[in-house]
């Protein structure tokens, strides 16, 4: 029987080469599973991932709309400039730095230098300057400095039309004045740009690229003429010198249309620096707060004194209560509507009125207690009318609240008629016991100027788009009084600058109409003192109203303490311009 055959033996080295080989298909087999996962079911997801990497998206921001005025010319516009800022990792010697370049761009060289050592990666040594300077400061070749354009709004007309543009901050947003109203619209609407880049930060010319343009912002068509807003800014500043007064606010209104023609004040301020140009400021208890904007025209509030009249005397003209020729027997220069209330000048009773000027009790006819602004005499006609009816009135003609003009923050005034207040009623016959703004005061006298009708003040008369799309501004207007009413009060009107308290009012060559204001001011006490706003509001030409101009003058000194003195002078000054401006034919009339 033969012998079982020997088991064949595996050789080590084939075991080997066998493993090795599944090992590599194995491999090859998960490559290409891998591969197919990458180039087929992920390949869609990895390209996205692979195209943000590269995907820089940069914001484009829009071009700021323009401001004019109503002639065309500019008044708030953006241009480019250069911010200059440091890496202060990149700089090497930051006190030699700090000196080097301060100098040029005007800045403080401590603090300069605290900026160059903090740890932040990017500091701003400062923005928007002009490329000259930004130039200046490159030219010096320091590591780590650097520049890059940035948008920045100036405005042509400097400091004159500052109480209408309002200003920007340094970020372009809007902080005050039609800059802030129409903020959103003038800002317009950020575009996109989307571009590949290697790693290196270059653009990768064939690569994937998108931009969505920017739209930029409407441009504003104001009703402001530039040259008026000057010539009644320098009639300001001139009243300020001459009167010592602590301001001087004027308003020019288009009487038909409510157009505001000129909007001022003085102190001016300056909307590049964003400050009050006041150099009493420097010993103010607060010295920012006193060089803020404001606009006492739209957002101030005052008693007007006399200058209500012209709503206390219409209102009884139209309910027919009384007539121009009316005589009220007795009138005195002084009356007590409280028992003692007139006995002692310092006690806290209220309810004595008097006359400015002192006077022996005579008759007095409607006309002559408005020419000559008899505050008894005006108390007797309203007592014609009663609370209720007086009330209405003053209400129709738009005081007690906002005119609803485009702009910020407008004040709707005080009207107090508090229940169970005896007197209140005869102050604010004569102009106390009500608060108003100068705005409010120019409307209620455009009413008259405009046969009885009230129209809403506006700044904007027009806004026009990219494509030249031109969106105009509407008009709101209500009756307050008949015509009839609106022609008898030019009349007194014209009679005060004619034989009354309001002759340096007058123009050669116009007949002109106005009232004059006079109310003391309230202390710290809330008790009256010394210190007066003086007021004038008037139109012109009297036969047929085009202009209002209504001038305040607050705390001037004794001398010019009545607004006749110096309110009027103040709106000669700015009618006549205005006149001449908007080409008013005279009517030959001759003071």
């Amino acid at each position: 029987m033969a012998a079982p055959k020997a088991a064949r033996r595996l050789q080590p080295s084939k075991v080997r080469v066998a493993v090795i080989g599944l090992a590599v298909v194995a491999a090859w087999m998960g490559m290409g599973y891998r591969l197919f996962q990458i180039q087929v079911v992920q390949a869609a997801d990895l390209a996205e991932q692979g195209l943000n990497q590269r995907l820089v998206s940069r914001d484009l921001a829009p071009q700021r709309g323009k401001i004019f005025d109503r002639n065309g010319e500019l008044l708030a516009m953006t241009v480019q400039a250069q911010s200059i800022y440091a890496v202060p990792s990149q700089v090497e010697e930051p006190l030699w730095v700090a000196q080097q370049i301060g100098g040029p761009l005007g800045a403080d060289t401590d603090v300069l230098y605290q900026r160059l050592i903090s740890d932040r990666e990017f500091v701003y040594i400062k923005r928007q300057v002009e490329d000259v300077v930004a130039d200046e400061v490159l030219g010096l070749e320091i590591r780590g400095v650097y520049s890059h354009p940035e948008p920045t709004r100036i405005y042509p007309a400097g400091a004159v039309a500052s109480h209408v543009t309002g200003f920007v901050n340094i970020d372009g947003d809007g902080q005050e004045g039609l800059e802030l109203v129409y903020d959103e619209e003038l800002r317009g609407t950020p575009g996109k740009a989307e571009f590949e880049r290697d790693l290196q930060g270059r653009v990768i010319p064939q690569g994937y690229s998108r931009i969505v343009p920017a739209i930029p912002g409407v441009d504003l068509n104001t009703t402001i003429d530039l040259p008026l807003q000057y010539q009644a800014q320098q009639a300001c500043v001139l009243a300020l010198e001459q009167t010592g007064a602590i301001s001087c606010w004027v308003v020019v209104l288009a009487v038909e249309t409510g157009e505001v023609l000129a909007m001022v004040g003085a102190p001016i301020f300056d909307p590049q620096t964003r400050q009050t140009q006041d150099p009493s400021c420097e010993q103010a208890e607060d010295p920012v707060a006193c060089r803020a904007f404001s606009n006492f025209i739209v957002r101030g509030i005052y008693e007007p004194g006399s200058t209500q009249k012209l709503i206390t005397v219409a209102a009884a003209l139209e309910e027919g209560e009384v007539s121009i020729g009316t005589v009220f027997p007795e009138v005195p220069d002084e009356l007590e509507l409280r028992d003692d209330a007139c006995r002692f000048a310092d006690d806290e009773l209220y309810g004595c009125y008097r006359d400015f000027e002192n006077h022996a009790t005579e008759d007095m006819s409607v006309a002559q207690i408005f020419t000559r602004s008899s505050n008894i005499g005006t108390i007797k006609i309203a007592e014609t009318l009663g609370q209720d009816r007086l009330i209405q009135y003053i209400e129709a003609f738009g005081l007690g609240s906002k005119t609803g003009i485009d702009y910020t923050a407008e004040a709707p005034g005080i009207l107090n008629f508090e229940a169970g207040c005896a007197t209140c009623w005869a102050s604010a016959a004569i102009g106390y016991s009500v608060a108003v703004t100068p705005l409010q005061m120019a409307a209620a006298y455009a009413a008259i100027g405009n046969d009885g009708i009230w129209t809403t003040p506006h700044i904007v008369s027009s806004k026009t788009d990219v494509d030249g799309e031109t969106q105009v501004a509407g008009m709101q207007t209500r009756r307050v009084v008949s015509s009839g009413t609106a022609l008898l009060m030019r009349e007194l009107l014209a009679l005060v600058v004619e034989k009354g308290t309001g002759a340096a009012a007058a123009i050669d060559g116009y007949r002109v109409g106005g009232k004059t204001g006079t109310a003391n001011k309230l202390g710290d006490d809330g008790r009256y003192t010394e210190t007066t706003r003086a007021s004038f509001v008037g139109m012109a030409p009297i036969n047929d109203p085009k202009v209002v101009v209504a001038v305040l003058i607050d705390a001037p000194s004794f001398d010019y303490r009545t607004g006749g003195l110096s309110a009027a002078p103040v709106f000669a000054a700015v009618m006549k311009q205005a006149l001449h401006r908007l080409g008013v034919t005279p009517d030959g009339h001759q003071r």
